[in-house]
């Protein structure tokens, strides 16, 4: 176990669906303001092969194989189950964590299915997104407090 460096950033995969997606950009937008924290990012979304769905099932594989974390977007299961199910399942064969964010804005719920695939479930909280990132990709655990 080494700490998240610029030098040792932590890889994550974030499931897409090689389709435009806010959430996909707003889990950016966080990990991009939070301070001293290094990430690369393996998954490819303006990349989709060309070919057949196992051309598609090959490149995921790929990007998750490189990650030592994933990160799904609640609300993207619904977009595209099957295509979900299959990045979640596919970082379960690979005993890569699954990270999964709620729905936006909090009005929806987890699919049972996500739930269960699950190791860790945070709100869109950049500080709960970051902690959670370096417990599951890292085991480090954060000796943050919160002030009341």
């Amino acid at each position: 176990m080494s700490s998240v460096t610029q030098k040792n950033p932590i890889r994550l995969f974030v499931a897409h669906t090689w389709v435009e997606d806010e959430d996909y950009h707003r889990i950016f937008e966080y990990l991009e303001s939070a301070p001293n924290f290094f990430y690369r990012n393996t998954s490819t979304p303006d990349q989709r092969p060309s070919g057949d769905k196992e051309a598609l099932r090959e490149s995921l594989r790929r990007q998750i194989g490189d990650a030592e974390v994933t990160l799904v977007p609640a609300a993207l299961y619904r977009r595209s189950v099957e295509w979900i199910e299959f990045q979640m399942h596919c970082a379960k064969a690979y005993d890569k964590p699954v990270i999964v964010l709620e729905p936006f804005g909090g009005k929806d719920t987890i699919a049972p299915a996500v739930q269960e695939l699950a190791d860790d479930v945070v709100p869109w909280d950049q500080r709960q997104l970051v902690d959670a990132i370096k417990r599951q990709a890292r085991h480090e655990e954060t000796t943050r407090f919160d002030v009341i």
